[in-house]
C-alpha cells in the first residue's frame, strides 16, 4: 500500500512508537548477534533516528515502547511461550533497573513518553499505551525498531483493531534473518500498513 504523506500533515494527531530499541536488544549490551547484523545492515537505529529527530522538530510524540522483567518476575507470563520460557533461562534477562532496558542513547530524548511491558510482544496489551495515545488525540501510528519476527507485527495489528492507522518505516524495522524480515514487510504488514522511508517521513513532517 503506498503512502498517503497527507494523512501526516498534522503531526498533532501522530505518534511515532519505537520499539524495543533498548541496549539489551540491538545496542552495547544485544545478546541477539543475528538481529544487530540485521540492524546493521539496513541502518535501522540511524534511520529510526532520523525519523524521531524529525517527528520531534514537527510537533508528533515519540514513545519508546519497552520491555523488561522484574527480578522476581511478577506481573510476566513466563511458561506460555517456547521463546520466553527460552530467554528466561538467563535470570539476568532484560531485568528491569539494569542498563540492558534502557533506550539506545541515540535513540533516547527527555522530551518522548515510554511505554513499559512486562509481558508479551506488543506494546498494547496490559499497558496505557491506548489511553496515553486517545488523551493526545493520536489517530496514526508510526511503527520503528524490533523486531520484524514478533514485535512489529504484533503492533500493527494491535493498532488496526483498535482503530489506528499505521504507517511502517521500512528502513527503520529489522528481522531476523534479514530475507525473512523483507518477506513479514511484503505479505503481512502490507496487509495491516503503509510503508515508508525514513527520508519519505522526514520529508512529510518538514515540509
Amino acid at each position: 500500500m503506498a503512502i498517503d504523506l497527507a494523512e501526516l500533515a498534522d503531526p498533532r494527531r501522530t505518534a511515532l512508537l519505537i520499539m524495543e530499541m533498548q541496549r539489551g536488544v540491538a545496542g552495547d549490551l544485544a545478546k541477539f548477534p543475528e538481529l544487530v547484523k540485521s540492524c546493521a545492515d539496513r541502518g535501522v537505529v540511524a534511520n529510526a533516528a532520523r525519523t524521531a529527530a524529525a517527528a520531534r522538530a514537527s510537533g508528533a510524540r515519540v514513545v519508546q515502547c519497552t520491555a523488561a522483567f522484574r527480578a522476581d518476575r511478577a506481573g510476566s507470563h513466563t511458561d506460555n511461550c517456547p521463546f520466553i520460557k527460552a530467554l528466561l533461562k538467563d535470570p539476568a534477562h532484560m531485568l528491569e533497573g539494569t542498563g540492558a532496558v534502557e533506550v539506545m542513547p541515540e535513540l533516547a530524548d527527555p522530551s518522548d513518553l515510554e511505554s513499559r511491558r512486562y509481558h508479551g510482544f506488543s506494546p498494547f496489551t496490559g499497558t496505557s499505551l491506548d489511553q496515553t495515545l486517545r488523551s493526545l488525540g493520536v489517530r496514526t501510528v508510526v511503527a520503528a525498531g524490533l523486531s520484524l519476527n514478533l514485535g512489529i507485527p504484533g503492533l500493527c495489528l494491535e493498532a488496526v483493531n483498535l482503530g489506528y492507522r499505521v504507517v511502517v518505516v521500512t528502513d527503520a524495522v529489522a528481522g531476523m534473518p534479514a530475507e525473512y524480515g523483507d518477506a513479514v514487510l511484503k505479505n503481512t504488514i502490507s496487509l495491516l500498513a503503509a510503508r515508508a522511508t525514513s527520508r519519505e517521513l522526514e520529508a512529510a513532517w518538514t515540509a
